[in-house]
């Protein structure tokens, strides 16, 4: 299995892409992990339906048929660490291929994007920076995968 996690825009703050990059790092141990940022374009004139159309296009042209599209959506299931690294490890045993979070744009996913989702998953009821829900959420894969495979990361 490997695991992509879809964002849109890029990274600004250094302290960020660092702590990115090491998750990113820590991963290459357990799964094929891919970060790929969407290209922020400027809003301009467009409504805000226009722009999550246009979002919503962005993210499903990165998206084939048979991955599995997981949505990180304040409206998702909460799961503690435990319950998402069951969900991870559900995943692998039902030998899903690809797995692929998506952290969407300031306005939500378009119609289309959530029509097409497998599910969703909320990180918090709190609300987060997208460029910050980046890191805690590898954090929290590489998290699973120490959970799943018995390592001491975790503490209960």
């Amino acid at each position: 299995m490997r695991i992509t996690l879809l964002c849109m825009g890029k990274t600004d703050f250094g302290f960020i892409r660092e702590g990115i990059a090491l998750y990113r790092e820590r991963m290459k141990r357990y799964i094929n992990f891919a970060l790929v940022e969407i290209p922020d374009k400027k809003k301009g004139e467009m409504s805000r339906e226009e722009w999550m159309k246009r979002e919503g296009e962005q993210i499903l042209s990165q998206v084939d048929g048979t991955d599995y599209l997981v949505l990180l959506d304040e409206r998702g299931k909460q799961m503690n660490s435990q319950e998402f690294s069951g969900f991870v490890g559900m995943k692998m045993s039902q030998s899903v291929k690809h797995l692929v979070f998506v952290i969407g744009g300031a306005y939500g996913f378009s119609p289309e994007v959530n029509k097409r989702a497998n599910a969703k998953i909320s990180l918090s009821s709190l609300t987060f920076s997208h460029q910050l829900v980046r890191l805690v959420f590898m954090e929290q894969i590489y998290r699973a995968f120490t959970i799943l495979k018995g390592e001491p990361y975790h503490h209960d």
